[in-house]
């Protein structure tokens, strides 16, 4: 991504939180020499360089199997129309543009899949309670029955991105 220096966010908790309030990344992968972006619910955690991205798939989704791969996560935050400043039009002799006012973040890392049902298990009571944290009465994975539960673990590998490096790009007014 093209990062003009007055554009380029340097502040790692800001990116962090635009991650932890827009979670639907687009990872991009290779697959055949062409590239393709599946868009997945990604949990940041603390870890790593500069944090760790995880999430889960299902088995069938062939996205797991290109662990080890080089990746990009793309995170969309707010973004809108901007037409010119009427003051700075007046001020520059009418030498203004409009332009698009948006927050993105950019991380990159290696994927790793994680097939191990402990750790899919302990991710998904960790996801379930932070979603359904704001529900009247939240869901819990240990509601379902064990055997469901079991055969749903099956059905799902964790995919994990420590993120080696994150760049953030907003253009226009800081995120609310």
């Amino acid at each position: 991504m093209y990062l003009p220096t007055r554009h380029r966010q340097h502040d790692p908790q800001a990116m962090h939180a635009l991650i932890h309030r827009h979670a639907l990344g687009m990872l991009v992968t290779i697959e055949d020499d062409m590239p393709m972006a599946d868009h997945i619910p990604f949990e940041f955690a603390e870890g790593g360089g500069h944090g760790l991205l995880r999430a889960h798939v299902a088995r069938a989704n062939p996205l797991w199997r290109r662990a080890g791969q080089q990746v990009l996560v793309v995170f969309r935050g707010p973004a809108a129309y901007a037409p010119p400043d009427q003051e700075e039009k007046a001020a520059s002799g009418g030498r203004v543009v409009p332009t698009w006012d948006y927050h993105v973040v950019h991380a990159r890392g290696v994927l790793r899949a994680i097939e191990d049902p402990a750790w899919l298990l302990d991710f998904l009571r960790g996801q379930t309670r932070h979603h359904e944290a704001a529900q009247a009465q939240p869901w819990s994975v240990d509601d379902a029955p064990p055997a469901y539960i079991g055969g749903m673990l099956k059905a799902i590998v964790g995919i994990e991105i420590a993120i080696e490096r994150i760049d953030g790009k907003w253009k226009g007014a800081p995120p609310a």
